[in-house]
């Protein structure tokens, strides 16, 4: 690594690109963000215009270059993270037949029920790592083939968004088996192409991309982009991974036995094992870092988001009082919460408001309070919606654990949730380990740097993170506490397993309201 020599990290997300320079020996050089629209018309539409992300990296990585007004002959390499899941379809003449649509979107939620219940969905989940639901390529290529052939005929690519980028760059299609392995369309075992998975989204290996490594360097940018860009022709791209692989070196958590845990409006829990693994309850994901790096765990639709609902619906009058002493409402809301004590006093929330990835993988679970007496006040029920969410990523660390061929060593957690000492600390005792919270880098931009500095051969492994992450706060568990949560965590698990058949009769009941107001 030389101090004289800079990394780009490009982050693509579902609202934003981010593009952030580092010295290779980590420091941040300047930094730039731009935003672009997510188009949701209904409940079940969520897309983006490809067009739109396309000018929103090209501006990102522009600014960043004039900015930090580096020679461009000093810049190593460009190394990409991007969102998982999205697919647009593409004509014969390399135009988008549709927008980007996105993990979020839920138009393919009928045939990914269709692929569970009788096309063998659990099977092809075992060989593939990605759970079988509507936010998979797998579910969204099967629904577009079969239900939208006016389109479906015209294709003659399906892609994500970063194959869009680079076929952009380069003109070339190709895929990173990152990217690839989040498709429910790969042979983790084989990386190559899964014939069942294929038959079942009613298309043939050649209508998707040119399969290469997380490593793979692309050199030779089309010039007049090169140029629009502020590099040069012959800067190196390395192919990079996606966003949720990539913040695990990040975070620095990437040895055996270390966990990341993000919570933002939604959640993730993630661990790095040397082969490819999946679940026999189907409960997490599996997808591909490197060939010998592979990344566990499962997402959760219900983080910062419930906290948000919480200061929304319960408490107007505490975030008013807040407002007028200068005080964070969300400060306010977690002070509320510390006063009950762990477990409040038996009562539980199930945070599942809107529906619900892992572990149970249905978008028909809906919330509940669970225990309510008389003598619940609204601290209570504050308290409770905090460690629901914290019981609710417990449960999927639970399939992790199962997964995993060495104990959990420490927790590494990030995101918005890491600035309340209380929500730490509850998360400390329910997961009885003890929960570091690295400085916030940008992980995702940092993690395809490191990525791209493995690829170049400029390290040897991803240690190199250590050197360049401290952290800010470290939470030991409460024993007492760990014991009051043992108590109530089997309850909270099987609540949700029980109520499979009225989760679907209240969702069924509630989406027929929706269709007569």
């Amino acid at each position: 690594m030389d101090n004289n020599k800079y990394m780009l990290g490009v982050d693509v997300g579902t609202t934003s690109t981010k593009a952030v320079l580092f010295r290779e020996t980590g420091e941040i050089i300047a930094q730039e963000n731009n935003g672009y629209q997510l188009y949701t018309p209904n409940v079940s539409i969520a897309e983006q215009d490809p067009e739109e992300i396309f000018d929103a990296v090209v501006r990102s990585i522009r600014n960043v270059m004039n900015k930090s007004k580096i020679d461009p002959k000093d810049l190593s390499f460009l190394s990409f993270s991007t969102a998982m899941h999205g697919v647009i379809a593409m004509d014969e003449f390399d135009k988008p037949l549709t927008r980007c649509i996105t993990w979020a979107d839920n138009q393919s939620e009928e045939w990914a029920k269709k692929i569970k219940r009788e096309l063998n969905g659990h099977e092809i989940y075992l060989r593939t790592g990605t759970p079988i639901h509507p936010m998979s390529p797998l579910s969204k290529i099967a629904w577009l083939t079969h239900d939208r052939p006016e389109i479906a005929s015209k294709t003659k690519k399906y892609i994500g968004i970063k194959e869009y980028l680079f076929h952009k760059f380069f003109g070339e299609y190709v895929v990173d088996h990152s990217l690839a392995s989040s498709m429910g369309l790969l042979n983790l075992k084989k990386l190559a192409w899964d014939e069942e998975a294929l038959e079942v989204a009613g298309i043939t290996a050649d209508k998707l991309s040119t399969l290469v490594s997380t490593t793979k360097v692309m050199t030779g940018c089309h010039q007049d982009l090169a140029q629009e860009l502020g590099i040069l022709e012959t800067t190196p791209f390395v192919l990079g991974a996606s966003d949720g692989v990539l913040s695990n070196i990040g975070v620095n958590a990437i040895k055996g036995g270390e966990v990341a845990i993000t919570i933002g409006t939604s959640g993730a829990i993630r661990t790095v094992i040397p082969k490819p693994q999946t679940d026999p309850k189907g409960r997490i994901f599996c997808y591909a870092l490197t060939e010998n790096h592979w990344v566990i765990g499962g997402p959760v639709n219900n983080g910062g988001m419930i906290l948000r609902w919480i200061r929304d619906e319960f408490a107007a009058s505490e975030v008013e009082t807040a407002k007028r002493l200068g005080i964070d409402p969300y400060e306010v809301l977690t002070r509320i919460a510390s006063r009950v004590r762990p477990g409040a006093n038996g009562l539980l929330f199930h945070p599942f408001l809107s529906g619900e990835r892992a572990p149970l993988w249905n978008s028909d679970v809906r919330g509940s309070f669970f225990g309510l007496t008389l003598s619940h006040k609204k601290e209570h029920m504050v308290r409770a919606a905090l460690e629901g969410v914290i019981f609710n990523l417990y449960s999927v660390y639970l399939a992790l654990v199962e997964a995993m061929d060495e104990p959990v060593t420490s927790i590494k957690a990030t995101g918005g949730f890491a600035r309340s000492d209380v929500w730490r600390q509850m998360m400390a005792d329910i997961f009885d380990q003890k929960v570091i919270i690295p400085e916030s880098y940008e992980s995702s931009c940092l993690g395809a740097c490191i990525l791209g500095l493995y690829g170049l051969g400029k390290i040897e492994d991803f240690d190199v993170v250590e050197q360049l992450i401290g952290h800010t706060h470290e939470h030991k568990p409460n024993p007492d506490h760990v014991k009051e949560y043992r108590k109530l965590m089997p309850i909270f698990i099987n609540v949700a397993r029980t109520l499979e058949k009225e989760y679907e009769q209240i969702a069924m009941y509630q989406r027929n309201i929706d269709g007569e107001f």
